[in-house]
């Protein structure tokens, strides 16, 4: 099946915490809850939203989040959210929303990308097939910043 990747829009945002069932949380008392985070984050320079899109039905989503970081050298991009609906081709979307944060984060001049490392060994090995290697609590990944070379 065919899909592409691209950036969220805010009428995607409804579908990708659906999605993502529990991992966003819920909102206590004096916080945004999930959707509202999501919707201000699809206008910020140091995010990335993006969505797995097939036949016009979202199938998986990611959140990358850009901090910078003076012990990694420069810019860190966290992938804060990976979520992909199980019923189509799970392994394959996730690949694509991974090296699709990995380009962006390159693009936005950061020296690497960090998940938190998952519980699921099946899914530490989806991590490990992109080049992502275990650092404490973190998969991380080092990237050449766009312009640079490796």
């Amino acid at each position: 099946m065919e899909y592409q990747i691209r950036t969220a829009r805010i009428t995607d945002i409804e579908r990708l915490v659906a999605l993502s069932g529990e991992q966003l949380g819920g909102a206590s008392a004096g916080q945004m809850d999930a959707a509202d985070l999501l919707r201000q984050l699809v206008f910020l320079p140091h995010a990335t939203v993006l969505v797995a899109e097939r036949r016009r039905d979202i199938v998986g989503g990611a959140v990358l989040a850009i901090r910078p970081s003076v012990r990694a050298g420069g810019y860190v991009g966290t992938i804060d959210l990976l979520v992909v609906d199980p019923t189509g081709e799970p392994d394959a979307v996730a690949a694509s929303l991974i090296e699709e944060c990995v380009r962006s984060a390159a693009n936005k001049g950061c020296a690497s990308v960090e998940a938190p490392q998952p519980d699921d060994p099946a899914e530490r090995a989806r991590w490990e097939r992109r080049e992502f290697t275990e650092q404490g609590t973190y998969l991380r990944r080092s990237v050449a910043p766009a312009g640079r070379r490796r």
